[in-house]
């Protein structure tokens, strides 16, 4: 993992009886497979009012759909309503947010103060969450959000582990962190690059990560160097505190949040199940928690970029961006999901998500104890017809598992060293 040496937080320490895991979902089969991989909660958006205007955003249907899911699984949903909102953008927020209320959604996660103001006063039932586009820091701030109602606080990427437990020790409200995905190069999301290179909106959902992007470099009009030469950009390296699950807890952070709602499949599944693993083995045994390289390596098979620790224990400086060419993206390429396994034959059925055929090696996984690789064997359509691979998109696939599987196991291939 291409973090710094671990860090240690020494100061205040705030014990939680359980924190929660809350993961991204981009549409309803992500929702559904968070909540399965061990999501205590997921967050989503709407049609309106969100951040990501180009994720496959829920409609009320599917919302609906998602809190019966997740209400199985004892978990809540969350929506994101987090844009800062101009005067066009209001009309039907109150019909909107009772349409969350009806829906069964737990919370909402919003940044404009009318927007709070209007949920709490049309649909009470709803829990109003403080975005982290308000950029919250300090305990006064916090407590001015109690005072207005909230019962939690997204504090902003910027807030240390010490700052974390002043908070704490300040004001008695639920704090939720991110712990895990990109960092935007601007405060917390206050930027206006995007509007600037390409007239979207980044605080109202049309984002163009031009962070991201590649630049050449003037001074005097003079090429210091450019996109021929080397890659130059703004983006700084993924968040990952699956190290430092420990100090996390004991600060006192109450929900441990997961960035990534235009992430994939395989990616939502495998880092949640990576930190509910870490979570549970600490809260089971604190004294004795070691944490095991295998939750670290399965990180890296859906990790795109290279990681550090943030904010948390301090200022990141050059090492913690990204100048020159990026690593590699993930080694690992989702394959398939499986949709059956009979027990007396041996044979699973699997649907195709990516290009596999005979003679490759793959790997199951899955929260409930699946965890082995195999040489895939013989494939054969539910006709019974022999394949030679299998290509076709969502198409299901017989073939021979070595031991047993459970629907919604994940089929993944290697794709590099």
């Amino acid at each position: 993992m291409a973090t710094k040496t671990k860090p240690q937080y020494t100061g205040k320490r705030h014990r939680l009886d359980r924190p929660e895991l809350l993961a991204p979902a981009g549409n309803l089969e992500k929702l559904k497979f968070a909540v399965h991989y061990g999501a205590d909660a997921v967050y989503i958006g709407g049609q309106q009012y969100g951040l990501r205007s180009n994720a496959d955003n829920f409609t009320f249907e599917e919302m609906k759909e998602g809190v019966e899911f997740a209400a199985r699984y004892g978990a809540k949903v969350f929506v994101a309503t987090n844009i800062y909102a101009h005067n066009e953008d209001l009309d039907g927020i109150e019909d909107y947010l009772r349409g969350l209320e009806e829906a069964g959604i737990a919370a909402i996660i919003a940044a404009d103060p009318i927007i709070m103001d209007t949920a709490m006063r049309v649909a009470p039932k709803l829990e109003v969450h403080v975005s982290t586009q308000q950029s919250t820091m300090n305990w006064q701030a916090v407590q001015f959000w109690k005072d207005e109602g909230a019962p939690r606080v997204v504090l902003a990427r910027e807030a240390s582990l010490e700052e974390i437990a002043e908070i704490k020790n300040h004001v008695d409200v639920e704090i939720e962190a991110f712990i895990h995905g990109a960092m935007c190069s601007s405060y917390s999301g206050r930027c206006v690059l995007s509007n600037h290179f390409t007239d979207r909106d980044s605080n109202r959902g049309g984002c163009c990560q031009s962070c991201r992007w590649k630049y050449d470099i003037y001074e005097d009009d003079i090429q210091l160097f450019g996109m021929d030469e080397d890659k130059f950009t703004m983006g700084s390296k993924d968040l990952c505190m699956l190290e430092n699950i420990p100090d996390l807890i004991e600060v006192g952070v109450d929900s441990f949040k997961i960035e990534g709602r235009m992430k994939s499949l395989h990616y939502v599944a495998t880092v949640v199940h990576a930190y509910r693993r870490a979570i549970d083995a600490y809260m089971a045994d604190p004294d004795n928690y070691e944490l095991k390289e295998e939750w670290l390596h399965d990180i890296q098979k859906a990790a795109n970029r290279p990681l550090n620790s943030g904010f948390f224990y301090d200022t990141p400086g050059a090492e913690d961006h990204i100048y020159g060419p990026e690593d590699k993206a993930a080694p690992y390429d989702f394959a398939g999901v499986v949709l059956s396994y009979d027990a007396e034959t041996g044979l699973a059925v699997v649907q195709q998500r990516n290009h596999f055929k005979p003679g490759q090696e793959v790997e199951f996984f899955g929260p409930n104890g699946t965890s082995f690789k195999q040489i895939v064997g013989e494939l054969k359509n539910e006709a019974g017809e022999p394949l030679d691979a299998a290509r076709h998109p969502l198409q299901p696939i017989v073939m021979r598992v070595e031991r047993p599987v459970q629907p919604m196991d994940m089929m993944r291939k290697r794709i590099r060293p």
